[in-house]
């Protein structure tokens, strides 16, 4: 069986066009919406999301320890990030709209006293065991304490620019 001419025209003109959309770069490499990527300001975005909380924990009337913690202006963002973790400005964008997006009784389950849910968009790194090293945090994956970010604690009172 002969193929046609056309036949074969259009099949190498599908395969080019396919090879020049799979040469794109992979989501998230360019930090989003056509910016260059940049490193998570860690202040400004615990900041914004202490107050997001708060708004939330008011919005959806929850009355958990962490909603009170929230509210608080004394009390530092409850946000820890091991030292080498890097996420992108942009990885703590979508975390922000995420916990906005979610009903109540999903927010509620993010301000849990007892065993605190992450959504997805906000786990940016896990510290996890290392097969061998014995670890102060045990087996499986738990934050890091603020304390062991680089920089130390957040500043209390850092904003997060208007955002």
């Amino acid at each position: 069986m002969t193929i046609s001419r056309n036949a074969t025209r259009t099949r190498t003109f599908v395969t080019s066009v396919l090879a020049l959309l799979l040469m794109a770069p992979t989501v998230g490499d360019t930090g989003g919406c056509g910016r260059a990527a940049s490193e998570l300001d860690y202040d400004r975005h615990a900041n914004a999301r202490k107050r997001q909380d708060c708004a939330r924990c008011e919005e959806c009337g929850s009355v958990s320890e962490r909603c009170g913690r929230a509210c608080d202006p004394k009390v530092l963002p409850e946000l820890s990030l091991p030292a080498t973790c890097k996420p992108l400005s942009h990885d703590g964008e979508v975390c922000l709209r995420a916990r906005e997006a979610v009903s109540c009784p999903v927010f509620a389950t993010y301000v849990d006293d007892k065993a605190p849910a992450t959504p997805p968009e906000c786990a940016f790194c896990l510290v996890t065991a290392v097969p061998g090293v014995e670890s102060s945090f045990g087996s499986g994956a738990t934050p890091a304490s603020p304390a062991s970010r680089v920089g130390g604690p957040p500043k209390l009172g850092a904003t997060d620019g208007g955002s």
